[in-house]
């Protein structure tokens, strides 16, 4: 038995024993569907950019036009994505009564087009935007066409005031309903699955500790070094897709007839 499926084996009894799994998945698991994670060399988003310089909230506030020439690009590079199998092995898990949530720190909407359910997005999520004045939200498309109707480029409301995406800019604290949720889940976890994240960005790096330290265990697919490592019972290195398609298989899941790669 190779050494991937040995610990797929170990991890999906680790899974069947559990009361309570939940996944945390970082932006390891959007980079089989065509997005770059933040910081790898050569691919990485802020690899030519610095992030304070165009996507922190003082930018937004000051400068929306310098913001929204970074974010359109941003948004375009996101809108035609597509789950991978990874994404849709979560969902896959979840219908089958194995997974009770998924906490992702990506805002590319793919965990939900995979059809994940219980879904807490502690980053938000590009798939609407906000007016700074009134409040009110707009999807997606129509933010696209507000801002390609904008002679600055400045997605703006009927009120006039600029629209913001509705995720986590930097400078900003995290929605604390969210992160509320995402620690209740921690705790209560019997198994964290952490996918494709490096769990170094706070607050979301606590979370494995909240599990750890009421009792449970943390089970690591991602293929960088995480603070985690030894603390983990299961360690998976591998790539994203094929590690979870061989827990898929070790937890006697089929994969659907006609299901795309």
């Amino acid at each position: 038995m190779s050494l991937a499926i040995d610990e797929a084996s170990r991890l999906a009894d680790l899974i069947r024993a559990a009361d309570s799994v939940v996944a945390l998945t970082g932006a390891g698991i959007s980079v089989p569907s065509g997005i770059p994670d933040f910081r790898s060399p050569g691919t990485g988003l802020w690899e030519n950019v610095d992030p304070m310089e165009v996507a922190h909230i003082d930018v937004f506030r000051s400068d929306p036009e310098r913001f929204w020439h970074f974010y359109a690009e941003r948004f375009h590079s996101l809108e035609d994505k597509r789950p991978n199998r990874a994404h849709d092995a979560l969902a896959q898990m979840e219908q089958a009564g194995l997974l009770k949530a998924v906490i992702t720190q990506n805002i590319d909407r793919l965990h939900a087009r995979a059809g994940s359910q219980e879904l807490i997005e502690v980053h938000g999520t590009i798939a609407h935007s906000s007016c700074v004045g009134c409040g009110a939200r707009y999807p997606l498309a129509e933010v696209r066409d507000r801002q390609a109707a904008d002679p600055a480029g400045v997605p703006r409301c009927e009120c006039e005031s600029a629209l913001k995406p509705d995720v986590v800019l930097f400078g900003e604290y995290l929605p604390v309903e969210a992160i509320e949720r995402a620690e209740q889940l921690a705790i209560g976890a019997d198994v964290l699955l952490c996918i494709g994240s490096s769990l170094e960005v706070y607050p979301v790096a606590e979370l494995p500790e909240l599990t750890l330290g009421s009792g449970g265990q943390i089970a690591i697919l991602t293929q960088g070094p995480t603070p985690f490592d030894r603390r983990a019972a299961v360690r998976m290195r591998g790539d994203v897709v094929a590690e979870l398609e061989a827990l898929l298989s070790a937890l006697e899941i089929e994969r659907p007839v006609g299901d795309g790669p």
